[in-house]
C-alpha cells in the first residue's frame, strides 16, 4: 500500500480542513484516534481504523462500530507506553502508507501536543513524511538541506528549533532574517517567524547532521 494515511486525532478539529484534507488525496487511509472517531461519526464519515483506549469516546459510539463489526478496531488499555497518536502513527507505518498526515494534535493539552510533536521522529526515522496540520500550522522534521518555496508554503512565516541536541553549522539562506554557520540550540527563540526575504522565490536551510522541527505558520 503507497498511499496517505490521515489521522484524526482527538484535539482541536476544524471541519472545513478536514473535510478539504481528505478529499485531496484518493482513496487515504483514515485512521480515527479515541475522541477523533467522534468527529467521524457525526459527520457520517467510515474510518479504516479506529484506535486508542476510548476513554474519551462515548460508549455509544464504541458500541456502534463494535457491533457494525466493518471497521477494524485495535482497543487498548488506558493504562499502557504509547499515546493513541503514536499507535496510530505505528499503524499508519505498518500498514506500508508513505505518508502520515495528523489532524486533531493540537489545541487542549499542550503535553500531548507535544508528545505528538515528539512522535513525527518515528515516522522521520523511517523515512516516512509525516505533518501534523491544523488551521494556521504545518508541523513537520527536517533532516538537512530544505527548500522552501513561496508558492508551497502554508502561511508566511517558517520558524525552526532542534529537537533533542544542538545543531551545529545551522544555515538559513534566502529569507528576511538569514543565518551563517550557527549553533542552533534549544533554549533561545532566535528561529521564531521568520520569512522568505522580498524578490526571493524561496528560503534554503541547510546543515550537516541533527533534526529540526520546521514550522510554517500564519495567524488566521
Amino acid at each position: 500500500m503507497s498511499k496517505c494515511a490521515i489521522i484524526v486525532s482527538g484535539g482541536t478539529l476544524d471541519e472545513a480542513l478536514t473535510f478539504e484534507t481528505l478529499r485531496e488525496y484518493e482513496e487515504p487511509c483514515v485512521i480515527g484516534v479515541d475522541r477523533g472517531v467522534e468527529f467521524l461519526y457525526r459527520h457520517k464519515i467510515r474510518p479504516n481504523y479506529i484506535v486508542g483506549d476510548f476513554d474519551s469516546l462515548p460508549e455509544e459510539i464504541v458500541t456502534y462500530y463494535k457491533e457494525r463489526n466493518d471497521v477494524p478496531i485495535r482497543e487498548f488499555n488506558p493504562v499502557k507506553d504509547a499515546t493513541d497518536t503514536e499507535i496510530a502513527v505505528r499503524l499508519g507505518m505498518t500498514l506500508g502508507c508513505s505518508k502520515l498526515i495528523i489532524l486533531g494534535a493540537t489545541g487542549g493539552r499542550l503535553d500531548h501536543f507535544w508528545a505528538n510533536v515528539q512522535t513525527l521522529m518515528i515516522s522521520h526515522k523511517a523515512g516516512i513524511y509525516a505533518e501534523i496540520l491544523d488551521t494556521q500550522n504545518r508541523i513537520r522534521l527536517i533532516g538537512g538541506e530544505t527548500h522552501i518555496r513561496r508558492e508551497d508554503m502554508y502561511g508566511p512565516y517558517f520558524s525552526v528549533f532542534p529537537l533533542g541536541e544542538i545543531v551545529y553549522g545551522f544555515n538559513i539562506i534566502g529569507a528576511k532574517y538569514p543565518l551563517r554557520d550557527h549553533t542552533l540550540t534549544p533554549y533561545d527563540s532566535l528561529c521564531v517567524s521568520n520569512e522568505i526575504a522580498e524578490g526571493e522565490d524561496e528560503a534554503v536551510i541547510d546543515y550537516s547532521g541533527g533534526t529540526v522541527i520546521l514550522m510554517e505558520t500564519r495567524d488566521w
